[in-house]
């Protein structure tokens, strides 16, 4: 007989104190008290080799493996992204995993949960209604080129380009902007309104940087993000705590959810799994070079790069042979940051003996860690292999963390490093706009500040029909852009997009 437990019941079975939370029912819940205590876990961060048409299961594998991990009596906790809206109506769907690897309550979760992204949103748009206002009350502080955008969390092409006020500005997807970075990447509320306080307005007539404190405003900002940077706590099919907090996209933002969630996690947990956005050139390298970089016990213990025998043959045109290039890649980019790797087939009904076969003979003569897992047909029981391979990784003592480059590197040869390292870059070139941006930051007090890199998520190279592993291409830098609050540049590469557009087939036809 399965007896479904409440959440509150499995709070208390892991031993945490009813009192830290705030219950939205009985599925739902905030942690009100998540301020730091001594770190306690192992971190685990799930990545996975490049994302195609079919998907690749990674958060349905998070999610397997933090049950697997519970079923073996580790005290385990998965901590994932809040699904966007716009990919819920859109192509992509909901973000909770699949099968027998879910989180739940489903629809929740998906569409409103605890009002996270709403705040986020109406933060972002306060702050523009606040610039305006600014402007139309005499403009004291003389702003002229305002760079912060308005943001909402739909999927909606015609606000790529709008005019407001008789000036040329867009609209970004919430999850893409940088309100969102800021509430993920802050380590506390003091943290949180210092990084507001830092969101660059624009610049003046002497291209002086105007900031977000200069219009007095970051009390208001503050008031509406009281509830959002608290962690939200939801559960799995297998009653096992999972955190969703945070919903940066990887192939725009940094792609990881928040770092209260994950230090929380880290600090009442044996282990913690995170999962980094698309595939490893993405998420996993943003994490090791933005997060980690500036959060030392944020460095994963253990990387599960994820594959699917689908996604393989489409790199190599229905040809498994050609197709591993791009496991290959991902192998190679991701041995620059860890030691402590395993490759995690998640297997299909329609899979080949053969096939699986000769995926698992080529990660075993790169000398790692393979393992199968089963987990959307099996739940816990289908990663236990994995859940194992994991634990005994995690005894091991990785190597330190290998960055791209200092952050004291000028701008240029920042981007030079790291798209030669982690992509194979031949050469680069910049759009006249790219230039400009880069003469304004090089100027400023923010230019010691790490790169985010904004390309298709379908490719290595900023080509979304490029695949495998390609090697010595060029690419063109289209913009670039400081968000000094979220404290990250952000580089533009090829024809990316802020704000996605809905498909002929889109979910909500669906529904």
């Amino acid at each position: 007989m399965i007896i479904i437990k409440t959440l509150k019941e499995i709070i208390e079975n892991n031993d945490l104190n009813l009192e830290d939370f705030i219950f939205y029912g009985n599925n739902i819940a905030k942690i009100n008290n998540y301020l730091d205590k001594e770190k306690r876990g192992k971190l685990v961060l799930v990545t996975s080799t490049s994302p195609t048409k079919y998907g690749e299961g990674k958060t349905t594998l998070a999610i397997s493996l933090n049950d697997s991990l519970n079923s073996l009596n580790y005290k385990s906790i998965v901590a994932l992204r809040e699904p966007s809206l716009g990919p819920v109506f859109g192509t992509k769907g909901g973000a909770n995993g699949g099968g027998c690897a879910k989180i739940v309550p489903e629809m929740p979760i998906n569409l409103h949960f605890t009002g996270d992204i709403h705040a986020i949103t109406t933060a972002n748009n306060l702050l523009s209604a606040i610039i305006d206002n600014h402007i139309f009350q005499g403009n004291s502080l003389l702003i002229k080129d305002i760079k912060h955008e308005r943001c909402i969390d739909l999927n909606d092409r015609s606000l790529r380009n709008v005019s407001i006020n008789g000036t040329l500005t867009k609209f970004n997807i919430s999850t893409a902007s940088e309100m969102m970075a800021i509430l993920c990447l802050s380590r506390d509320r003091e943290d949180l309104r210092e990084k507001l306080g830092n969101i660059l307005v624009g610049y003046n007539n002497d291209k002086k940087e105007i900031f977000v404190r200069d219009l007095n405003c970051v009390n208001a900002l503050m008031l509406l993000l009281e509830d959002a940077i608290k962690p939200n706590v939801v559960k799995t099919l297998e009653d096992n705590l999972a955190l969703v907090h945070g919903g940066p996209f990887a192939n725009i933002a940094h792609g990881t959810s928040s770092i209260v969630s994950t230090r929380y996690a880290l600090n009442h947990f044996d282990y913690t799994v995170v999962e980094a956005g698309f595939g490893s050139d993405m998420g996993a390298l943003k994490y090791f070079d933005i997060v980690a970089r500036q959060n030392k016990d944020l460095i994963p213990d253990v990387t599960v790069l994820n594959t699917t025998i689908q996604s393989l043959k489409y790199n190599g045109n229905n040809d498994l042979k050609k197709g591993i290039s791009n496991l290959e890649y991902h192998i190679d980019n991701m041995l620059r940051f860890t030691n402590n790797l395993i490759v995690v087939l998640n297997k299909h009904e329609s899979d080949k003996d053969e096939d699986i076969k000769y995926i698992e003979d080529y990660v075993i003569r790169r000398g790692l860690a393979f393992s199968l897992s089963t987990g959307y047909l099996n739940g816990s029981s289908g990663s236990l292999d994995a859940a194992k391979k994991i634990v005994e990784l995690a005894k091991t003592k990785d190597k330190e963390l290998n960055l791209s480059y200092e952050l004291y590197d000028d701008l240029k040869l920042k981007i030079s490093k790291f798209c030669k390292k982690n992509f194979g870059v031949h050469n680069i070139v910049y759009s006249d706009d790219a230039l400009k941006s880069l003469e304004l930051i090089n100027k400023g007090k923010f230019k010691d500040l790490p790169i985010c890199i904004a390309k298709t998520q379908y490719s290595i190279t900023p080509h979304k029909d490029v695949l495998g592993y390609p090697k010595d291409f060029d690419i063109t830098i289209k913009d670039i852009k400081l968000f000094s609050g979220a404290g990250f540049i952000t580089i533009y590469l090829g024809n990316i997009l802020t704000m996605p557009g809905l498909s002929s087939d889109a979910n909500y036809l669906h529904m």
